[in-house]
């Protein structure tokens, strides 16, 4: 977490007559996967804390964690005023259900006034139908049996992602520490978008363009780790050769 251009942008921002309000972080990262570690948190806390301004941290992928420590979660949070947002999407692997929740903490007198802010935001225009309200806590239940299901599927995918990589030196990976998605780091011998529709329409390969998540520079692919393992391999395997022989010149006669 790179906290002096966080506070060269607060203090541009107070320059130029303006006011940060919040701080958004997501823990983990989407699509890198990377979680915000124990110190950067506490250094996250103290900074906002002091400049008056709120956290807030999406942890809907928070569970699917592939390393060995338990992640932290913002919900902790004592200094700064801190918003926690997840829901049944990616907990539950439920997208089209809409529940999703806010957990506060921070400072009592900020946390009360927030509250009561949120609740008629809330009331006002995120209400959920009844049906979804009884049935969710079955479905927040039934998270433990997806997760499980996905996580195999995940750690399936990246292995594979791992030993197809190793057959070759054009494409790399980012490290990834948790959620369900892998970025590339493919040579960039075009645009990202160019090179994902041409996947699309030649190999029938569906990935994403590293700028739809405001990746500075052509070079990055982001590929689901939840695919079908044998759709994974040989989507993966397409993608590969593909990238092999982009780019290259016809050879002369």
């Amino acid at each position: 977490m790179d906290f002096a251009s966080l506070q060269g942008a607060i203090a541009s921002a107070r320059t130029a007559g303006a006011r940060c309000r919040a701080v958004l972080v997501v823990h983990p990262n989407n699509p890198t996967g990377s979680y915000v570690k124990p110190h950067e948190a506490e250094e996250l806390d103290r900074v906002c804390a002091e400049d008056g301004l709120a956290i807030i941290a999406d942890e809907v992928f928070l569970d699917y964690s592939l390393v060995t420590e338990t992640p932290l979660t913002f919900s902790a949070n004592r200094d700064a005023l801190t918003f926690t947002l997840s829901g049944l999407s990616k907990i539950s692997a439920l997208p089209q259900m809409k529940v999703a929740w806010i957990a506060a903490s921070g400072p009592q007198a900020l946390k009360d006034d927030a509250l009561a802010r949120l609740e008629l935001i809330a009331d006002t225009y995120l209400s959920m139908n009844a049906p979804v309200q009884l049935a969710w806590p079955t479905m927040l239940e039934e998270r433990h049996n997806i997760q499980a299901q996905l996580m195999q599927r995940i750690r399936e995918n990246l292995r594979e992602l791992d030993e197809q990589l190793a057959t070759q030196k054009l494409c790399q990976r980012l490290e990834v520490e948790g959620g369900w998605y892998a970025v590339l780091r493919v040579p960039a011998t075009c645009p990202d978008e160019e090179l994902a529709i041409s996947l699309l329409q030649e190999k029938d390969v569906l990935v994403q363009p590293g700028h739809f998540y405001d990746f500075p520079a052509d070079g990055f692919l982001v590929i689901s780790l939840i695919t079908p393992p044998e759709v994974f391999r040989t989507g993966l395997k397409r993608v590969l050769e593909y990238v092999a022989t982009a780019g290259r010149e016809p050879s002369s006669s």
